[in-house]
């Protein structure tokens, strides 16, 4: 089942440094040669959304992406994606091999 993330990038793994990022063994197979983007789901929360996240203790979630999508930190994407079985984890539908693309506004 896909899902629709909408965030933005806070950190990028290019696949060519994926050796030197420490990254769990099943997150490092994952990756083999696609990008890693850590998102911040929702995009850029105001200053609002902050003090109210932290009043309600809901912290805003981060994820990390696996894709074939090269994205930059700061820059905010609209990805398709599978939740893997590790927590937190999703993988493009693209990157899985199912062609379905990824998007950037």
């Amino acid at each position: 089942m896909t899902e629709t993330i909408r965030g933005d990038v806070l950190h990028a793994i290019p696949p060519d440094e994926l050796d030197e990022e420490d990254l769990s063994p099943e997150l490092r197979a994952l990756a083999d040669s696609r990008h890693v983007l850590v998102v911040r789901k929702g995009g850029h929360p105001s200053i609002l959304d902050l003090i109210w996240a932290f009043v309600r203790r809901d912290p805003i979630e981060a994820v990390t992406v696996v894709t074939d999508r090269p994205a930059e930190e700061d820059e905010e994407v609209t990805l398709t994606v599978e939740e893997t079985d590790m927590p937190g984890v999703y993988v493009t539908a693209a990157a899985h091999g199912e062609g379905v693309s990824a998007n950037s506004r």
